[in-house]
C-alpha cells in the first residue's frame, strides 16, 4: 500500500501555523498611558499632561489617538494633579491607575497590570509625548506578533534619551539610560522612545523583577528589553518616520516646538486637501478642519473646534472660526469673529462682524462691519451692513435692517424674541424692543423705538417732533 505524500500534510502544517500567528498578531491590545510626572520643568502649577498643545490638553492628544487603535482597554497611571487630571479627561472607558511615589516608568506601569488579563499585549504610550501617529502604532503592534516591539528614533543630538544598543546582527540587545551610559554608549544616535508592545504574561514577571541600582535610583522600564533579550525573546524595532512624532515634552519651549511642527503638519495637510494659504507660516487650526475645493485662508486666522468650509470660501486675515460652518462662495471678511453658528452660501460676512453661538445665516445675506448675531435667524438675501445688534430674532427674507439697530432682548430678567418678517425695512437708530413683530413690507423709520407690533406694508414711526428749548444751558464744571 502506498503512503501517502507528504505535500498536503506540508500545506495543512502552513495553514496551522497561519492561523497561530494570526491569532498571535490579533491578540487584545491594552493601552497603557504614563501620565503620572509632575513636570518640574514647566514652571506651572497646571500638571504637564494637562499643558494645551493646538487648544487640547496634552494627555488629550495621547487619548485620541489611542481610541483610534480600538484596544480592549485603556488605562492611565497618574499621580501629581491626579484630581484635575481625571476631571479633565472625563472618558468613562479610561481605567485609571493611582502611582502615589514616582520611582520610575517601570514603577509606574506596575500599577496598571494587575487589571491587564495574561493573555493582551500591552502597548506603553506617554501622556507627554502627544504626536505620535495611529498608523505607527498599528505598524507597531503587528510588529509585536506575540513578542517585543520597540519604536526608535534616530536623532542627531540624542542627548538625554537612553540608547538602543545592537548587536553586530543589528539586533536590538538593551537600552541604556543617558546618565548610565559609557562614552562610547552616548555616541550611539538610535534613541529609545519608550513606546513599546510587550505581552503582559512575561511583562508582569519582568517588571517584579526590576532593581533600582541606577544613577537615579528608579525602576527602569527599559530594563525589560535586556531581559526579554535574555530569555531569547524577539526584540522587533521600529524606526520612527520624524523627530517631532516622538518627541516628549519637558518644558514651555518644548511645547512651542512641538506647536509650531503641528501647525505646520496641518498646514501641509490644508493644502494638500486644496486650500490656499496665503501665509502657511501664519495658519493656526487647533480641531478638526474640513475644506471643499479652492478655499482661500488668508494670514493669521484661528480655526478652533470644528470648522466647515465649503467651496471656494474665502476668508480674510485675523478672524477667528469656532464651531462653524461656512457655505459656498461665501466670503468672511478681515477681522471678525464667528463662533457655534451657520453660513449659508454666497453671503458675505464682516470686517469686523461678530457671530455668537446659535446664529444662522441663510444664503446670500450681508452682515457688514460692527454687526453682532445672537441666537437669531437671518433669511435669504437680508442685509444688516453697519453698527447693528440682533438678538433673539427670527429675520425673514430680503429684509433691509439699517445702521444702527438694536434688537432690545433683554430686560434684565428675560429674553423676548423680535420678529422681522419678509421684506421689512428698519430705519436707521431704531430700538425694537422685544417681544415685538414688524410685518411683512412694514417700514420703521429711522430713530424709532418700536414697542409695539408694526403693521404689514405701512410706516411706523416712534419719534417726538423735533424743537429746541430757548434758554437752555450746557452745564459746566464748577470751578475748584
Amino acid at each position: 500500500m502506498k503512503k501517502p505524500a507528504r505535500k498536503p500534510v506540508k500545506q495543512v502544517q502552513s495553514a496551522a501555523h497561519r492561523a497561530r500567528t494570526s491569532a498571535v498578531a490579533a491578540a487584545p491590545v491594552s493601552v497603557v498611558i504614563l501620565a503620572a510626572g509632575q513636570g518640574k520643568r514647566m514652571n506651572s502649577s497646571l500638571p504637564k499632561v494637562l499643558q494645551p498643545l493646538a487648544g487640547k490638553p496634552l494627555l488629550q492628544h495621547v487619548l485620541d489617538t489611542a481610541s483610534q487603535l480600538a484596544p480592549a482597554a485603556l488605562h492611565v497611571v497618574y499621580g501629581h494633579g491626579g484630581d484635575a487630571v481625571r476631571a479633565t479627561c472625563t472618558d468613562p472607558a479610561i481605567h485609571w491607575s493611582l502611582q502615589a511615589e514616582q520611582r520610575g516608568t517601570g514603577h509606574a506601569l506596575l500599577q496598571a497590570m494587575p487589571g491587564i488579563p495574561d493573555t493582551h499585549q500591552v502597548l506603553v504610550l506617554y501622556g507627554d509625548v502627544p504626536l505620535l501617529r495611529a498608523d505607527t502604532l498599528r505598524e507597531l503592534v503587528a510588529l509585536a506578533a506575540g513578542q517585543l516591539s520597540l519604536l526608535t528614533v534616530n536623532l542627531a543630538d540624542p542627548t538625554g534619551y537612553g540608547r538602543v544598543l545592537r548587536d553586530a546582527r543589528g539586533r536590538v540587545r538593551s537600552i541604556v539610560e543617558q546618565k548610565d551610559a559609557t562614552a562610547a554608549q552616548r555616541r550611539v544616535r538610535e534613541a529609545n522612545t519608550g513606546v513599546m508592545v510587550l505581552p503582559a504574561k512575561p511583562l508582569k514577571q519582568w517588571l517584579a523583577a526590576l532593581r533600582s541600582d541606577n544613577a537615579q535610583g528608579e525602576y527602569y522600564l527599559t530594563d525589560v528589553i535586556a531581559m526579554a533579550v535574555k530569555q531569547k525573546m524577539r526584540v522587533a524595532p521600529l524606526v520612527a518616520g520624524s523627530e517631532f512624532e516622538v518627541m516628549g515634552v519637558n518644558d514651555k519651549l518644548q511645547l512651542a516646538q512641538l506647536e509650531a511642527a503641528l501647525r505646520a503638519q496641518l498646514a501641509a495637510d490644508a493644502m494638500r486637501a486644496g486650500a490656499t494659504l496665503a501665509d502657511p507660516a501664519r495658519f493656526d487650526q487647533r480641531g478638526r478642519l474640513t475644506l471643499g475645493r479652492d478655499v482661500f485662508i488668508d494670514a493669521n486666522v484661528l480655526f478652533e473646534g470644528h470648522v466647515e468650509l465649503g467651496d471656494r470660501v474665502r476668508v480674510g486675515p485675523n478672524c477667528v472660526l469656532r464651531d462653524m460652518k461656512v457655505g459656498a462662495d461665501t466670503v468672511i471678511h478681515p477681522n471678525c469673529v464667528l463662533e457655534k453658528s451657520s453660513i449659508g452660501s454666497h453671503c458675505s460676512v464682516g470686517p469686523f462682524a461678530r457671530l455668537r453661538p446659535n446664529a444662522r445665516l441663510e444664503d446670500h445675506v450681508h452682515i457688514g462691519n460692527f454687526v453682532e448675531v445672537k441666537n437669531s435667524v437671518v433669511g435669504k438675501g437680508s442685509k444688516a451692513n453697519h453698527l447693528t445688534y440682533l438678538g433673539d430674532a427670527d429675520i425673514g427674507e430680503k429684509v433691509n435692517v439699517g445702521a444702527g439697530t438694536i434688537c432690545c432682548n433683554y430686560d434684565g430678567v428675560n429674553k423676548s424674541r423680535t420678529v422681522i418678517e419678509d421684506g421689512a425695512f428698519i430705519g436707521s437708530g431704531a430700538m425694537l424692543v422685544a417681544p415685538v413683530t414688524v410685518q411683512a413690507g412694514a417700514t420703521i423709520g429711522a430713530g424709532s423705538t418700536i414697542t409695539k407690533d408694526a403693521p404689514a406694508g405701512k410706516l411706523t414711526l416712534a419719534r417726538s417732533r423735533q424743537f429746541t428749548l430757548e434758554g437752555w444751558q450746557r452745564p459746566v464744571k464748577k470751578p475748584r
